[in-house]
């Protein structure tokens, strides 16, 4: 079996998607988006089978402990699409993810547009056999899961930890991605220590051909869902959508929970589409800054990816930041997991929404 090349497809490239819908989902983000089928890059063909091979129709097409190639495929994580992998020569651990082939130049498009990144993980081998396999270095642990365990991160180290993730973004933005779907959970540690983040992969990626980043595409993770999406507008900004959802990321960081939470997705979404959110006392000014220039309703008067790396939050010593006295750690300020969303704080008047010069 060999390796697929992260070649560009040929064919014209387009900036609007389709959607379908998906039943293994994360408990945020109900909708995964597909990009309008194209025709497919060139794969090879698989000479083996997957062994025990696949069941009938209906049945997954991957056994637990199931041998492709050098690998064998283990048991499924959360949501099904990805498995653990054994590389047998070497003894190493991957995540797969499994695909349908007709996925492939929608699932490989983005890696084959963007130049290699440290922040932004790449597969390390594509194999075709009865679907797609990318097979992904293992990670250890994602942001959503050390939030809902820590509560809220301290400045000095959201602010390190938020730099690797704004930095990943910019990078994408410059070399025409619009990621969609930005969630904590798609930025995962590379290290035990947990110091060090790249975005886990570009699976909902979607590849400009211009400067023109508006799409159509009305569906989103209601959490980090940005207002414009809500609202009637027929496009929206991907970039700005994009900056939205990192801004939700920071305050669930410096704040334990999200900044728009409700347990009726109506009343949740009338929340983000006023934007009134509080944020907790004990944060620094530049911190307080950062957030409240991320999550604007306007989209056209958030800061860029490349702005966000240039405020003073992330520029100076973010020690310095911090307040004297100690920050607090309410109970009930823990991050959702599961279809619930935790009950949201009292909603503030127009006055916590204006922002510093």
């Amino acid at each position: 079996m060999q390796a697929t090349p992260l070649a560009a497809p040929a064919g014209p490239h387009s900036r609007k998607k389709g959607l379908e819908s998906s039943d293994d989902l994360d408990t945020d983000c109900p909708i995964v988006k597909r990009a309008r089928s194209r025709p497919q890059p060139g794969l090879p063909t698989c000479p083996l089978s997957l062994s025990p091979p696949p069941g009938p129709d209906g049945a997954p097409a991957i056994a637990p402990a199931s041998q492709l190639g050098p690998y064998i495929l283990l048991e499924p994580e959360e949501g099904g699409r990805a498995h653990r992998a054994l590389h047998s020569p070497t003894g190493l651990e991957y995540t797969c993810k499994v695909y349908p082939v007709c996925e492939a130049r929608s699932v490989l498009e983005p890696y084959a547009q963007l130049p290699p990144s440290q922040l932004v993980a790449r597969p390390v081998e594509v194999l075709r056999g009865p679907q797609l396999y990318v097979f992904f270095s293992r990670t250890c642990g994602d942001m959503h899961s050390l939030v809902r365990r820590r509560r809220r991160i301290p400045e000095p180290e959201a602010a390190a930890l938020f730099r690797q993730m704004a930095t990943a973004v910019a990078h994408c933005h410059q070399h025409g991605l619009v990621l969609r779907d930005l969630k904590l959970r798609r930025f995962v540690f590379t290290n035990w220590e947990r110091t060090k983040l790249v975005l886990e992969n570009l699976e909902d990626a979607c590849v400009l051909t211009g400067p023109d980043d508006s799409l159509r595409d009305k569906h989103a993770c209601p959490a980090y869902v940005g207002p414009e999406i809500l609202s009637s507008r027929t496009s929206y900004s991907g970039k700005a959508a994009d900056i939205w959802s990192l801004g939700v990321a920071l305050f669930t960081m410096l704040a334990g929970h999200y900044p728009f939470q409700d347990s009726e997705p109506i009343l949740l979404f009338g929340k983000i589409r006023r934007g009134a959110f509080a944020l907790p006392e004990d944060l620094s000014a530049p911190a307080r800054c950062l957030v409240r220039c991320l999550l604007r309703r306007e989209p056209a008067e958030r800061l860029t990816a490349l702005g966000i790396l240039l405020h003073p939050w992330l520029r100076d010593d973010p020690i310095r930041l911090v307040p004297s006295r100690s920050g607090h750690c309410e109970a009930d300020q823990v991050v959702p997991d599961g279809p619930r969303l935790e009950e949201a704080e009292e909603e503030v008047g127009e006055g916590e929404l204006s922002l510093y010069g």
